[in-house]
C-alpha cells in the first residue's frame, strides 16, 4: 500500500473549489487543501462579499471568476474544462462552506487505486447532530430516484465532496445549478462509469455554514430533471442495456440463464409474463414502457420477462388487437356507429367507438393476462419438475 505522500505525488489530480459568498469559511478551506496539494482550481461564482479580496492572497492558484452568479453546476463545468486544459486526470471537488475535511483527500486517492475509472462520492453521516432535516430528506429523495434511474444503491448522492474521472465524463451537460450534481452521476452511470460511495467526515456548523440552496426553486428544478431522467431511463436506457446484455451473452443463453433459470419463483415469473401481456394489450399507448417498468419495479417482478411479453403489441399485431378490443367492447358498450374491419376503416371511425375500444381493451388485457399467466405457471412448474434430479 502506498504512503500518503506517494499517493499525493503519483496521482494526477487537482482540487476544484466552487465558491459563492462563503467569506467566513473560504480561507480555512483553501489553507487546509494546501496541506495536501497546490493543484487547486478556485471558481468564484460571482460572489458579492469579500471573496475576491480573500482570493488575492492565493494568486499562485488557478482562479476562474464569473462576473455574476451562474450556479454551482456551471462553476463545476468550467472547473472541469480548466482541469482538462491543464491535463489533469482526476478532479476532486470540495465545497467551500467548511462542511468537508481536506484530510479526506488521501481517502479518495487510495480508493481510486483499486478502481481507476470510478466516480467516487463522499458518504456523510446524515444522522449526526446539527444535520438539517431538509438536507437529510433531500438526500433520501435523491438516493431513491438515482437508484430508480440507474439501478445503483448509494447512501449519499448529494455530497459535494467527490472525485471525478475527467476524461470519461459526458462531453455535454444541460444543467447549471444544484441539479447538475445529479445529472452528472446519472449520465456517468449510463456511460458505464462505476459510481461508489466512500465514507468521509462532515461538519455542520450553523454559526459558519452558509447554504445557497433555495428549497422551492431548486427542488422544482431537481424534480423536472428527475422526470426527464426517469423518462429517458424507461424509454431508452433500460431497453438498451437489456439488448446489450442479451447480445453480449447470446440471446439463447441469455433467455435460458437470465429468464428460465433466474432465481425468481415460478409464480413471480408467470406474474411478470401476465404484467407484460396486460400492459401490451391495454390502451395506454405512449406510456406502456413507463408503466411496465414502474409496476415491475413496484412488485419486484422480472423486468426482462415483462418487457419481452409486452411486445405482444408489436406493430403488425396492432390492427388485430384493436379489432379484438372493439369486438369485446361491443358486448358491454353499445355504439351508434358499429365498426367493420375492412379497407374503409378510418381514425374517425375508431374515435366514434373510443369508449367501446377502451372498455374492450381493458377486459381483453385482463382476461389474456390471467389466462397466459396461468398457462405460463403450469408450464414452468411442469418444466421445473421435469428437470429436477431424481434422488
Amino acid at each position: 500500500m502506498k504512503s500518503q505522500q506517494e499517493l499525493l505525488s503519483s496521482t494526477n489530480f487537482c482540487v476544484i473549489v466552487p465558491t459563492y459568498n462563503n467569506q467566513k469559511t473560504l480561507k480555512k478551506v483553501l489553507d487546509s487543501i494546501l496541506d495536501f496539494t497546490t493543484n487547486v482550481i478556485i471558481v468564484n461564482d460571482g460572489s458579492t462579499d469579500s471573496t475576491s479580496e480573500i482570493l488575492k492572497s492565493y494568486s499562485q492558484l488557478t482562479q476562474i471568476h464569473h462576473p455574476k452568479n451562474l450556479g454551482k453546476g456551471r462553476a463545476l463545468r468550467n472547473g472541469f474544462r480548466k482541469a482538462l486544459e491543464l491535463d489533469f486526470e482526476y478532479a476532486i471537488t470540495i465545497d467551500s462552506d467548511g462542511q468537508h475535511f481536506a484530510a479526506d483527500i488521501p481517502v479518495f486517492l487510495e480508493a481510486i487505486q483499486d478502481e481507476p475509472n470510478a466516480l467516487l462520492i463522499g458518504s456523510r453521516n446524515m444522522t449526526q447532530e446539527n444535520v438539517p432535516k431538509k438536507s437529510s430528506f433531500g438526500n433520501k429523495f435523491s438516493n431513491f430516484w438515482f437508484k430508480f434511474e440507474t439501478g445503483i444503491k448509494l447512501d449519499d448522492t448529494q455530497s459535494g465532496f467527490r472525485l471525478y474521472p475527467l476524461r470519461l465524463l459526458p462531453k455535454r451537460f444541460y444543467t447549471n445549478k444544484f441539479e447538475f450534481e445529479i445529472e452528472v452521476i446519472v449520465r456517468a452511470s449510463w456511460k458505464g462509469i462505476v459510481i461508489k460511495n466512500i465514507p468521509i467526515q462532515v461538519l455542520y456548523d450553523p454559526a459558519e455554514r452558509v447554504s445557497h440552496f433555495r428549497p422551492f426553486q431548486d427542488f422544482t428544478r431537481i424534480s423536472i430533471l428527475n422526470t426527464v431522467l426517469v423518462t429517458n431511463a424507461l424509454l431508452y436506457i433500460k431497453p438498451r442495456d437489456f439488448f446489450r446484455r442479451a447480445k453480449k451473452k447470446g440471446f439463447k443463453k441469455f433467455f435460458l440463464e437470465d429468464i428460465l433459470e433466474s432465481n425468481d419463483s415460478n409464480f413471480k415469473k408467470s406474474a411478470a409474463i401476465a404484467l407484460g401481456i396486460f400492459i401490451g394489450l391495454s390502451p395506454f399507448w405512449g406510456f406502456q414502457t413507463i408503466l411496465l417498468f414502474t409496476f415491475a419495479a413496484l412488485f419486484r417482478l422480472n423486468k426482462v420477462i415483462a418487457y419481452l411479453t409486452s411486445n405482444v403489441s408489436f406493430p403488425p399485431f396492432i390492427p388485430f388487437i384493436i379489432f379484438a378490443s372493439l369486438q369485446v367492447g361491443s358486448v358491454f358498450v353499445s355504439s351508434d356507429a358499429p365498426l367493420v374491419l375492412d379497407s374503409s376503416i378510418t381514425l374517425d371511425d375508431i374515435q366514434k367507438n373510443a369508449t367501446q375500444y377502451i372498455v374492450g381493451s381493458l377486459i381483453l388485457a385482463t382476461v389474456s393476462a390471467l389466462s397466459v399467466g396461468l398457462i405460463s405457471y403450469l408450464l414452468l412448474t411442469a418444466f421445473s419438475s421435469k428437470n429436477k434430479p431424481n434422488i
